[in-house]
């Protein structure tokens, strides 16, 4: 059977997830589809099936996996680009540089450095150094900064004496990278979106920094079909999103049901990777640093306001517990309602305040384990909850599961894995209280139940992904992806 075929059933299947819950046993089923519902689950046999099944041969099989925090371009592109995650050092990351192929024109884009614990600190000789006037960017893993060579910083119209830029000046040094021309970003987001359902993945929450209704538009109408999208709208285009009636929840035209209109996003503060999240506590050696809010309460209430009076909810970064802070009491004075993405450090009062307005938090617990070492270094002296997953969910949060791809890779297994096991080498768990089972981990990853009535969002599994160990969770065999009945991977 080829991707993009229909199917009538799965075949000798054991449903794992929610759904379960109403099957009497573990024995196999057969999970029968009309369209794009299921309409039946029988004992395995019970019931004929007309038209082509696939045969689960007693794999498991759960609901669609949802990325609840994409930045879907910038993920597709970095295929393209020089990977440095494993740079130990400023002068290693400058040396990858110099012998990077350029891109057809003749810019150098590197991504996913981590500067925080390097020995020696990112510096404008270093890096024209090595890469002379080919212009340079090297884009750091959490994306909130970006180091440029001199040739870089003139074309871009930027100065800084060590060739960092962060926060909003990053951000636009991004949006300048990812306007490549909009077939070749398609073709790259096509792809990647392959390579997703190839992992199981049924939908995307889309957080380009970008106006997205009429980019979803033109790839859907181009033949992308591999995930059901919920795009984000920025500050800077909010007003053209109220004037062309953009709702959250409503389907896009034009976008034969799989692409919805999202939230607001309003990045409020910075990142630990870059040191600019908002915090109480100072940064080690900077009695003064606390991080920074990029947007001020003030301002953060009007946008909010705007949003909430025309049918928008909103997406809040917020990682520092200072700017988490900040963000609820927005909330509480606007009646705003959506989710706080990443909450990565919350003061203890501020976990019941999430759980009392009623919001969500989105968070990607793979950057606890990439973050480890930072909190350690830098977040030692605070007095905050750090990535307090299971704390959110005890106090009657829910939580939305995700990667932040490119910044972690797109991939729920391993956020699942990452949730539960909370670590991803030979040291013990981090914080181990701070781990989901796995039922509340695939719960946080689905947007359906393997049920009848339910959309057909399924994946069918090799291995049993209650009971696999921590790397077979995070390599899950997919057996085959559904998406609405149709098959988007078969492997």
């Amino acid at each position: 059977m080829t991707a993009s075929d229909g199917v009538s059933a799965i075949r000798n299947a054991r449903i794992v997830g929610p759904g379960q819950e109403h099957l009497p046993s573990d024995e196999p089923v057969d999970i029968h589809l009309a369209g794009e519902r299921i309409v039946d689950i029988a004992p395995a046999g019970a019931l004929p099936v007309a038209g082509e099944a696939i045969d689960a041969q007693g794999s498991w099989v759960v609901p669609g996996l949802w990325d609840n925090h994409v930045h879907t371009l910038q993920w597709a592109l970095a295929s393209e680009r020089v990977a440095l995650r494993e740079t130990a050092s400023a002068a290693d990351a400058a040396a990858r540089m110099a012998t990077a192929a350029p891109l057809a024109d003749g810019r150098r884009i590197g991504v996913g450095f981590r500067d925080a614990l390097w020995p020696d600190a990112p510096s404008l000789p270093v890096l024209d150094a090595a890469t002379g006037a080919a212009p340079t960017y090297l884009i750091n893993a959490d994306v909130h900064s970006v180091w440029l060579n001199s040739a870089a910083l003139a074309r871009e119209g930027f100065d800084s004496p060590d060739g960092m830029l962060r926060e909003d000046d990053a951000f636009e040094i991004s949006k300048r990278l990812n306007a490549v021309d909009p077939a070749r970003g398609d073709r790259a987001v096509a792809a990647a979106g392959d390579v997703a359902a190839s992992r199981g993945v049924t939908g995307l929450v889309d957080f380009d920094l970008a106006w997205n209704a009429d980019a979803w538009r033109r790839r859907v109408d181009g033949g992308f079909a591999s995930q059901r999208v919920e795009f984000a709208v920025y500050p800077a285009d909010l007003s053209r999103a109220i004037a062309e009636g953009l709702r959250t929840g409503e389907a896009l035209d034009g976008c034969d049901g799989l692409v919805h209109v999202g939230s607001l996003k309003v990045i409020t503060d910075g990142s630990l990777g870059t040191r600019t999240a908002a915090c109480s506590q100072p940064y080690p050696g900077e009695e003064a640093d606390h991080g920074v809010l990029n947007v001020s309460p003030d301002e953060l209430v009007d946008l909010l306001t705007r949003a909430t009076g025309n049918g928008l909810g909103v997406a809040l970064h917020a990682i520092g517990d200072r700017a988490v802070s900040s963000a609820l009491g927005a909330v509480t004075a606007t009646g705003a309602t959506g989710t706080i993405e990443h909450a990565q450090l919350v003061r203890h009062a501020d976990v019941a305040r999430i759980a009392r307005l009623g919001l969500s938090a989105s968070i990607q617990p793979q950057h606890a384990l990439d973050d480890r070492d930072l909190a350690g270094a830098y977040w030692a002296e605070q007095t905050s909850l750090g990535y307090p997953m299971a704390t959110l969910l005890r106090a009657g949060v829910e939580l939305r599961l995700g990667s932040d791809a490119p910044v972690a890779p797109l991939d729920p297994w391993q956020a699942i894995a990452a949730a539960v096991h909370r670590t991803d080498d030979e040291r013990d768990a981090w914080h181990a209280e701070e781990r989901l089972s796995f039922d509340e981990a695939i719960r946080a990853s689905v947007r359906s139940a393997v049920r009848p009535g339910e959309r057909a969002d399924l994946v069918v599994c090799a291995a049993d992904p209650r009971t696999a160990s921590e790397g077979t969770v995070r390599r899950m065999p997919v057996v085959a992806t559904l998406l609405g009945g149709r098959v988007t991977h078969s492997g």
